[in-house]
């Protein structure tokens, strides 16, 4: 392979506090009989991991951690997956984050989080990464759980070297929806909540709406400058928004226990796929494979696959 298929994930590291419980509590209610769970978090960490376990070739991950014991099982961790962590920062003012976890019988999740540490990931930091990293990367993969500029430092830096730039915009954040921002983006993968976010349609914003509308979304954030919008549906698999037109990607059919990780495992994997020279269509169906594999199983990062199992379990997808 090339010098240029490596990945460069930009993004945060949480520890997730989950308690696996029969019904998510509605506000004042307690549930009882919940089974609690520590496992390593945040999207930028599981994006990272998640293209570590998929790819042939190093990950290097940008990020900040505390200088506590959940910033050294992280970092434990990242080095158990070979995930190259140079550049993760331990910041002596402010603990590790935390991400607490709520997941139902059916799979479903409710989070909160406090940022501690991934707040401390300045735009300084990305532009302290030596030009190696960027030179010998094909990809760029960013989240939002880390600030905002930080997130516009690492595209544009991104773009610079000639990487293609993936932006998870999740959460969502307004500020990135411009021209300035999204002419550095070559592919944004929202969810459909995310999507109606990023476009300030607050009174419309649930999951499962009209192909048409959605459709019609993407077209506009890929007219302020993106060059791809590929939108992930859950069960539905995602949708491919383009100058080529709109194509639609199933999901291979699963029984989903814990949905946590599924965009993280998607972006992951689509960056590995796309650092390859996979076409933007074969990347989404190989990280829908991914995804899919990871609502099987509890747990964020013990659910994000490698890529021996997602090989397998996407060649057994009809075409």
């Amino acid at each position: 392979m090339g010098r240029r298929d490596r990945v460069i994930v930009v993004g945060s590291v949480n520890a997730d506090l989950v308690v696996q419980m029969p019904s998510l509590p509605a506000p004042g209610e307690t549930v009882l009989d919940g089974r609690f769970s520590v496992f390593g978090g945040g999207k930028g960490a599981n994006q990272a991991v998640a293209a570590a376990r998929a790819s042939l070739t190093p990950v290097a991950f940008i990020a900040a951690v505390g200088d506590d014991d959940h910033g050294r099982e992280a970092l434990a961790r990242f080095a158990e997956d070979g995930l190259n962590y140079e550049h993760v920062a331990i910041d002596t003012t402010e603990p590790t984050g935390v991400a607490l976890i709520m997941v139902d019988a059916a799979g479903e999740n409710m989070i909160c989080v406090a940022s501690g540490a991934n707040l401390a990931l300045s735009p300084e930091r990305i532009d302290a990464v030596v030009d190696d990293v960027f030179t010998t990367a094909g990809v760029l993969l960013a989240s939002c759980e880390v600030p905002p500029e930080t997130v516009i430092r690492a595209v544009e830096r991104g773009r610079r070297h000639g990487l293609t730039t993936i932006l998870n915009p999740a959460p969502a954040e307004r500020r990135l929806a411009t021209p300035e921002v999204l002419g550095s983006v070559d592919v944004l993968t929202p969810n459909e909540i995310e999507l109606a976010q990023l476009l300030g349609d607050v009174h419309d914003t649930t999951a499962g709406g009209d192909d048409e509308r959605l459709v019609a979304r993407a077209r506009r954030l890929c007219d302020l400058g993106c060059g791809a919008v590929v939108v992930t549906r859950g069960r539905r698999g995602c949708t491919i928004v383009n100058a080529d037109g709109v194509t639609h990607v199933p999901a291979p059919a699963v029984e989903a226990i814990d949905t946590t990780a599924a965009g993280d495992a998607f972006n992951g994997a689509l960056a590995v796929a796309i650092a390859e020279g996979r076409p933007l269509e074969d990347a989404c169906r190989w990280a829908c494979a991914a995804a899919a594999l990871s609502v099987t199983t509890h747990g964020a990062r013990p659910s994000l696959a490698r890529r021996a199992a997602i090989d397998r379990f996407a060649g057994e997808q009809p075409c």
